[in-house]
């Protein structure tokens, strides 16, 4: 999918668990970790502006568009997209 999700790399970061983001957002840990893992097939904006107050960041932090062939070649070498 084009659109990768970088919660991981704000969580550590700002050295919070998935649990904290999660109660701190007002989501379920099993939905954060549906957005966290790239398997959302879409995110509120209430969501996003409230995952952003959070950490204390911008949507672009969080969200980003690579070409399909540019995740493929990432993870076909062990980093992550």
């Amino acid at each position: 999918m084009p659109i990768v999700v970088d919660i991981d790399v704000m969580l550590a970061r700002r050295k919070m668990s998935v649990g904290e983001l999660a109660e701190r957002v007002g989501i379920t840990p099993a939905n954060l970790a549906v957005l966290k893992n790239g398997r959302a097939k879409a995110v509120r904006f209430t969501t996003l502006a409230a995952l952003c107050e959070v950490l204390d960041c911008q949507p672009g932090d969080l969200l980003r568009w690579e070409t399909d062939g540019a995740a493929d070649s990432l993870a076909a070498v062990g980093e992550t997209a």
